[in-house]
């Protein structure tokens, strides 16, 4: 029951980063993706300032690998991964059987923001392990405030690097804010809240919600339209999320009382 409740909130979670599809792809119009990220993490560490202290030193108590593991998560599944989701809004939508209308025969149109959603999603994925990882000995509100502590200084040299501007408008950055908040804030606490007693593997599978409530958002919300291929994916990758909570548990072995013996 407990893994099944970890598997929902990742899946929840995972649902609400796809619905930021909402208000990013209007964005990234009008902002570039690295100003974007770095807006949003800029409120997040404001979010999470009471922890920073105590989930430093408790990163520092528990050594090197797990300090890795934090810059992992923080600067490659938090910066870089989401500046490259974001890029992908600029050409069209991202997963390979929904985001690309004819899979076998992929466009240059259709393949460029399926290889920047790819990129993410492998990011994405190694965060997963990792903040597994750093979850099974570190408090889930001190591993969230890591990953948006290392991906502020990440995202800033991300600006550098591709020049662009720190801050977006006043209207752009009032819903930079509102993504910080409700697709950051609120769903990386159910994230790693329901990542303690969520198997990796399973909460990678959980993920896929992300996309299917992302290509929902564009059907419903802009009006993309879907190809046969496209509804398959939807169709397979829901099914398979739907499922996943319900997996059999484990056999476990009763071994029965010995007869006692005589005295």
């Amino acid at each position: 029951m407990r893994r099944s409740t970890g598997i929902i909130l990742v899946a929840v979670a995972a649902a609400m980063w796809g619905l930021d599809a909402w208000i990013r792809s209007p964005l990234a119009h009008t902002t570039a993706p690295a100003t974007i990220v770095f807006g949003e993490h800029v409120v997040l560490v404001a979010l999470t300032l009471p922890f920073l202290t105590g989930a430093i030193a408790e990163l520092l108590r528990l050594g090197w690998r797990h300090v890795l593991a934090a810059f992992v998560i923080g600067a490659g599944s938090s910066a870089i991964a989401t500046i490259l989701f974001t890029e992908a809004f600029k050409v069209g939508t991202g997963a390979w059987l929904i985001g690309v209308p004819h899979p076998l025969h992929p466009s240059v149109h259709g393949l460029r923001p399926s290889l920047y959603a790819l990129g993410a999603a492998v990011l994405w994925a190694l965060g997963t392990v990792l903040g597994r990882y750093l979850a099974r000995d570190m408090r889930f509100e001190h591993v969230a405030t890591l990953r948006f502590a290392f991906g502020l200084p990440a995202s800033a040299i991300a600006l550098l690097v591709l020049g662009a501007p720190a801050f977006a408008s006043r209207h752009d950055s009032w819903y930079i804010a509102l993504l910080a908040v409700v697709t950051g804030f609120l769903a990386l606490g159910l994230y790693y809240y329901g990542l303690r007693s969520t198997p990796a593997v399973a909460a990678t599978i959980a993920e896929l919600a992300f996309p299917v409530s992302a290509i929902l958002v564009g059907y419903f919300k802009f009006g993309q339209t879907l190809t046969g291929w496209q509804w398959v994916g939807v169709a397979t990758t829901s099914l398979v999320v739907a499922l996943l909570p319900a997996r059999p548990r484990d056999p476990v072995e009763i071994v029965p009382n010995p007869a006692p013996a005589p005295a």
